[in-house]
């Protein structure tokens, strides 16, 4: 996955207010990543910029050597449903739906075979095997927090996006899900990329960014990093950004 001059403003009390700017970005196949940053700072403006739910004011988002917004709505929806896996902080479930419903429903949108038994596959992996009846309402928010991951992960996604994965959960739950997480990106090879505050969950990235006033740098600045082994990376080509 790669951005190039990714920029999001909007208008608020009739003057331009810029929450991200130029943001350049790549992300190996395989690879976690993980962007700190703090409230408000447009992290989650980023990944709903890079999952194609929200358009860019400026700026490209590739996904597989694919221009995301190229693609009408069908087509990004089309692709995120093929290659994209999405773990909500809120979670998302959809309450008149089981947990196992909830799971399967994008293995059916997207016309999988045997999909009540993958998505049950799936739940046991997750610890919910003997939950696939209960509703969300009937479940902990740890318990949806892993339907939530379990619907991400169903259809094997090549790009996991999460975002602030552990921010409702409390530490010992939160400890549990982040286990999970990098237990199913290393089995399944899913690339992961994930906004969090959470410095323990971000330490356990293979790289860790950081974006401030809608600004994304490069690395965590070398005090920050002291003790990680955080690779360096190359910035965006000029002939990328001019794509």
């Amino acid at each position: 996955m790669q951005a190039a001059g990714l920029t999001k403003q909007v208008e608020s009390q009739g003057r331009p207010l810029v929450i991200l700017r130029e943001v350049d970005l790549r992300v190996d196949a395989g690879e976690s990543v993980a962007i700190l940053g703090a409230s408000g700072s447009g992290k989650s403006t980023l990944l709903g910029l890079l999952a194609g739910l929200d358009h860019p004011s400026a700026g490209k988002v590739w996904i597989d050597g694919t221009d995301l917004f190229a693609l009408n709505e069908d087509g990004r929806a089309a692709l995120r449903a093929r290659m994209i896996g999405f773990v909500f902080q809120a979670f998302h479930l959809l309450p008149a739906l089981t947990a196992l419903e909830n799971v399967m429903l994008p293995l059916e949108l997207a016309g999988a075979l045997e999909a009540r038994q993958r998505a049950r596959a799936v739940m046991e992996r997750v610890g919910l095997g003997g939950r696939t009846g209960h509703y969300p309402a009937q479940l902990s928010g740890g318990e949806q927090q892993r339907v939530a991951i379990a619907r991400a992960f169903a259809s094997h996604p090549k790009l996991l996006l999460a975002d602030e994965p552990t921010g409702n959960l409390d530490s010992g739950t939160g400890a549990r899900i982040i286990d999970l997480l990098f237990e199913l990106n290393r089995e399944q090879g899913t690339t992961l990329l994930l906004v969090t505050h959470d410095g323990e969950l971000a330490s356990r990235c293979s790289r860790r960014l950081k974006l401030a006033a809608g600004v994304l740098e490069d690395e965590l600045a070398p005090q920050e990093e002291a003790g990680l082994n955080v690779r360096r990376r190359p910035p965006v080509a000029a002939a990328d950004r001019a794509r």
